[in-house]
């Protein structure tokens, strides 16, 4: 897992290291100025005409650094620099620079960048607590306006790294940031601003970030690898768990098919699907592998027998909202004493009639895609504000909240959150949501915590997805596909 820190502990991150690599602060602006440039010179050759526009403090001194060191390597480059107080390591790195830079200082030039095939945004770091004014907010504007391609050095300028942004800010093709990712990088409203970012090491101590405890995680891939169900030689199918679904309603059959497959898929020893009467042709006939339990209602989920008898048991997908489902759930929820996996109608049942949600199990697994977290939290101002509702109703329902989207968020009851880095926008498509839920029910039944399965169960959805889309391409891939994908991540994975 990549620690995602807050501004007050990356420059804390930053001091400690200069004082006990030791390094010398310009030494290490220039490491981060070598990894900028060791990216940019990746995706950018040198036919194309750069611009760098600095502000003074030290997120313009990486800007001159990357400046010098793109012209050593034969681009042409123009510097601009807006006129501020000018903080020691960005002077030294301005008498470094072969020719004095432009100054900006009073009114801007028409069109002052137009001669640039790519901007280097090195205006502020991730300090800013303040929407850019005057000058500063004319270069941003003017920036977002030319027609090149904005590349923003650590953070697009103008952006808060820890709250909701206001103003101006340089909306980024490319944001290169240092080792480790921002929060406001994560959540949706700042994708815009963002762009296509990507991590730089520059080398900062190991020590501290191992020290330091934080609430907000990347998730990444060799975590993963190493928290997949293991298989035993002499394993036998009691041993991967038993899971009970219950989905399905009358036209909505499809959901609990994608769902059971997808639970199957992903290991689970015995699976038992409840649906109602008109679901039952259907699961016999499309998952042989899956036991059928039969409702007494015809059309939808009303009343489950022996659901203690399982180690897991998800429920939601494509269940409908009757009136006899509402006192279904609620008796269940009484009643069951095994690790659930809440999705779909389920929660917008509990959303609905919220005099339920006491009824919840402690480590209850509950994944909304954002109407129904609306639903279930209610409305907010902006996407950190979004966070911190929903962490509060993960820490008072006790519960495993993941919120699906891009990037998508798995909230502890503690107040951890670890976004997920698999998945694409192909996977916004209908039953995904459905294969989700058979995914981390399968897992949950598996005897995986409801922390760890959640993340892995999200971590795996994504990737299946990403190696479905890597076939047959975003605009086409259907729910089904990730299943079909199933077998392929969890064999890489496993490697």
């Amino acid at each position: 897992m990549l620690k995602i820190l807050n501004t007050s502990e990356i420059r804390q991150w930053d001091t400690f290291t200069i004082k006990n690599e030791p390094i010398t602060s310009i030494a290490l602006m220039e490491r981060a100025c070598i990894a900028f440039v060791q990216w940019f010179t990746t995706y950018f050759d040198q036919r194309k005409s750069v611009g760098v526009v600095c502000g003074t403090g030290n997120n313009g001194g990486d800007g001159l650094g990357i400046a010098r060191l793109l012209m050593d390597m034969g681009y042409s480059v123009k510097v601009w620099v807006v006129k501020g107080n000018e903080s020691e390591d960005f002077t030294i790195n301005k008498q470094r620079l072969s020719e004095p830079p432009i100054e900006i200082a009073g009114t801007l030039e028409e069109g002052i960048f137009d001669t640039c095939d790519i901007l280097i945004d090195g205006i502020f770091g991730s300090g800013l607590s303040r929407a850019p004014e005057g000058i500063y907010e004319e270069v941003i504007k003017a920036m977002n306006k030319a027609a090149a391609i904005k590349v923003a050095i650590d953070i697009p300028s103008g952006l808060f790294a820890d709250k909701h942004t206001i103003g101006s800010c340089v909306c980024a093709d490319f944001t290169i940031t240092f080792q480790t990712p921002k929060l406001a990088f994560l959540l949706p409203e700042n994708e815009s601003r963002i762009g296509q970012w990507n991590v730089v090491d520059i080398g900062l101590s190991k020590t501290f970030l191992n020290e330091t405890t934080s609430k907000h995680f990347w998730v990444e891939k060799k975590w993963m690898a190493k928290h997949l169900p293991k298989r035993r030689k002499f394993a036998h199918k009691g041993d991967f768990g038993s899971a009970l679904l219950i989905a399905g309603s009358y036209g909505k059959m499809g959901a609990a098919v994608l769902g059971a497959r997808a639970a199957m898929k992903s290991g689970v020893g015995l699976l038992t699907v409840h649906v109602p009467q008109c679901g039952y042709p259907i699961i016999q006939t499309t998952i042989p592998e899956a036991m059928v339990s039969v409702d007494i209602d015809e059309w939808c989920f009303t009343s489950v027998a022996n659901e203690n008898d399982f180690t897991a048991l998800g429920i939601g997908p494509g269940l409908g909202q009757d009136a006899k489902t509402v006192k279904g759930l609620e008796r269940l929820l009484k009643e069951v004493e095994v690790p659930m996996v809440i999705d779909a109608d389920a929660i917008n049942v509990l959303a609905t009639n919220n005099n339920l949600l006491h009824l919840l199990k402690e480590d209850s697994i509950l994944t909304p895609h954002p109407r129904e977290l609306q639903r279930l939290i209610g409305d907010w101002d902006d996407d950190f504000h979004r966070l911190e509702k929903a962490k509060t109703f993960a820490s008072q329902m006790k519960c495993v909240l993941v919120i699906k989207g891009a990037n998508t968020a798995v909230l502890s009851s503690d107040g951890r959150v670890f976004f997920n880095c698999t998945g694409n926008p192909g996977m916004a498509t209908a039953g995904s949501g459905d294969v989700l839920t058979g995914i981390v029910t399968s897992l949950r039944a598996q005897k995986m915590s409801a922390l760890d399965a959640a993340i892995l169960g999200v971590f795996i959805h994504g990737y299946a997805g990403d190696l479905a889309a890597w076939e047959m391409g975003q605009v086409s891939l259907m729910a089904s596909d990730i299943i079909k994908s199933l077998p392929e991540a969890f064999k890489q994975l496993s490697r």
